[in-house]
């Protein structure tokens, strides 16, 4: 399985201009609402987390061939399939050809609106204290992990000042590969936007990323 990050498109070029759409334009076929529900539902039964979900998007190989529901559908159909929850006969046939498999729960109709408002809060207790403070520079990691991560390419290896404390929060990068919560402190880091883009940077432009701790070391 591919760990690339295809949806880590900061900072890189080719891949076309930027089509603004109309204001509360949420889709464009009628097959998308759909995929968007499908989605839904089934990460609500517990098969998988939502990082899990996000992983299987994002390291999609064909990711930049797709669109945004594309990605939402073919990301829904790897999770089912590698969870033995949709075989190869059921996805080419487009329905059902096999017993369901049992499910830790199941999203009915009348408990959408609630289970949406409710939401999936990340925020952890957590004894430990923060290895670092507002006002302090630090340096991201620069090496690349054998997993998906929530640190972006274009801040990785760059020095910043943290600029809020946010609590310990789960710990995506974990939480996306089965591992647990591993709930670790989470902050907001400030970087200059030269330190990040080079010549190339705006200036007078400030980037705020929000990095785990496990991202992060003194500078």
């Amino acid at each position: 399985m591919s760990y690339e990050t295809h949806a880590d498109l900061g900072g890189r070029s080719g891949s076309g201009a930027v089509a603004p759409e109309l204001e509360g334009e949420l889709f464009h076929a009628a097959w998308e609402p759909r995929a968007l529900a499908l989605t839904l539902a089934v990460g609500a039964t517990g098969a998988w987390n939502i990082d899990m979900s996000r992983a299987a998007r994002e390291t999609l190989p064909n990711y930049a061939e797709l669109s945004y529901y594309e990605i939402w559908l073919a990301g829904l159909q790897r999770l089912l399939a590698q969870r033995g929850l949709l075989s190869p006969d059921e996805a080419a046939a487009g329905q059902a050809l096999h017993p369901a498999l049992a499910l830790k729960r199941v999203l009915r109709a009348g408990d959408v609106a609630s289970v949406l408002a409710a939401g999936s809060p990340t925020l952890r207790p957590s004894a430990d204290v923060p290895r670092f403070n507002v006002g302090q520079r630090v340096r991201t990691r620069g090496e690349p992990v054998a997993h998906h991560s929530r640190l972006p390419a274009y801040a990785r290896n760059k020095v910043g000042v943290v600029e809020r404390l946010h609590g310990a929060h789960v710990f995506a990068d974990a939480n996306a590969q089965g591992l647990g919560e591993q709930a670790q402190w989470l902050y907001t880091v400030a970087f200059d936007s030269s330190e990040l883009w080079g010549d190339d940077a705006t200036p007078a432009l400030t980037v705020s990323v929000d990095a785990w701790d496990a991202y992060l070391e003194l500078a």
